[in-house]
């Protein structure tokens, strides 16, 4: 006679034996068995790695750099045997001018190295403040607080905020409070300057290609006066880049404008302007050069958020309806000096 179906038990699971095998009939303390699932994760697919290329086109670089010097240096010793030739003094002459066009391509050289450090320090105290901010790391906050110090040093006007830096950092525990007690104390004053700098260039840009005539005019202003500002933002927040550090900080802005979405221009321009009522009281002309200076200040806020040592966690980041009022009044103001 066959046994009836088991009647099912309760049993803590601490008290139960996991068992490799098929079902059967045990004695003793309950089996657990797998069950293996009809519908497995598929293996991950990982992506091909590429291979390292071969650097022909440094090589090139390289070359071609090389031969440049050379035929360079060939020709300034041609340049100077010849006027030894002539005369001992013009050859003098000649000499102490190469030397003072080497000491001039060495320094221009060390102000580039410079200032690329500088912008690379920057990025590394930017880095720092976020993490220790992120993880309230106490160690890390005085770390990159004492680093910010360190970068304003020779600033006299951020000397009370160092001070107050300085005397609370050992009184307070929390790793983002230190953070944010640096950022109160040291670069919200920089952040108001900075905001003053991206309305002014906005505005000049708005009412500059608003009442210009050419269409090449308004793009060259556009480009110098952004130029200018993201120069001026860098120094102002200690980068002080030279002309490669400069582009690379260029390039470091335009590439957080598009991750953020910051160049759209399009509907959320015109969204913007319609919102805030300012389509409608503006000609077409005066709207084109609102949506200038609405492009400058966007440009303006990337480069703080680039520029900035450190992340906003206190401080407001600034946005653009901060400055759309203003840009929309001056605009406003220049039309109406042209109807008179």
């Amino acid at each position: 006679m066959s046994k009836g179906p088991r009647r099912p038990v309760a049993f803590p699971l601490d008290e139960a034996d996991f068992a490799e095998a098929g079902p059967g009939t045990y004695a003793g303390r309950p089996k657990v068995f797998p069950t293996p699932d009809p519908y497995p994760l598929p293996t991950p697919i990982e992506a091909p790695v590429a291979r390292k290329k071969a650097p022909w086109l440094t090589l090139l670089m390289s070359g071609v750099s090389g031969l440049i010097l050379l035929a360079l240096g060939i020709a300034v010793d041609n340049l100077l045997r010849a006027l030894f030739a002539r005369t001992d003094w013009l050859g003098w002459i000649g000499v102490a001018l190469a030397v003072a066009a080497v000491l001039a391509v060495i320094a221009l050289a060390a102000r580039e190295i410079l200032g690329i450090f500088r912008l690379r320090r920057i990025e590394h105290i930017h880095a720092a403040a976020l993490e220790a901010a992120t993880t309230d790391d106490r160690k890390g906050a005085r770390a990159v607080g004492k680093e910010l110090i360190a970068l304003y040093i020779n600033r006299p006007e951020t000397a009370r905020g160092r001070a107050a830096l300085a005397g609370h950092s050992a009184e307070i525990i929390d790793g983002r409070d230190l953070i944010t007690l640096a950022e109160t104390e040291l670069l919200l004053p920089l952040d108001e300057i900075a905001r003053r700098l991206v309305l002014s260039s906005a505005k000049r840009v708005s009412v500059v290609t608003a009442v210009s005539p050419r269409a090449l005019v308004d793009v060259l202003f556009v480009v110098a006066e952004v130029t200018r500002l993201i120069r001026k933002l860098a120094m102002l927040y200690g980068g002080r880049p030279g002309t490669l550090g400069f582009l690379r900080l260029t390039r470091h802005v335009l590439g957080h404008l598009a991750i953020t979405g910051g160049m759209a221009a399009g509907d959320s321009l015109v969204q913007q302007l319609v919102g805030h009522g300012i389509a409608a009281k503006l000609s077409a002309r005066l709207g084109e050069g609102v949506v200038n200076g609405l492009l400058t200040a966007r440009v303006g806020i990337a480069a703080i958020e680039v520029c900035r040592p450190f992340p906003f966690v206190a401080g407001r980041p600034p946005r653009i309806g901060d400055v759309m009022a203003e840009i929309a009044k001056a605009v406003k103001k220049t039309e109406d000096a042209e109807t008179e």
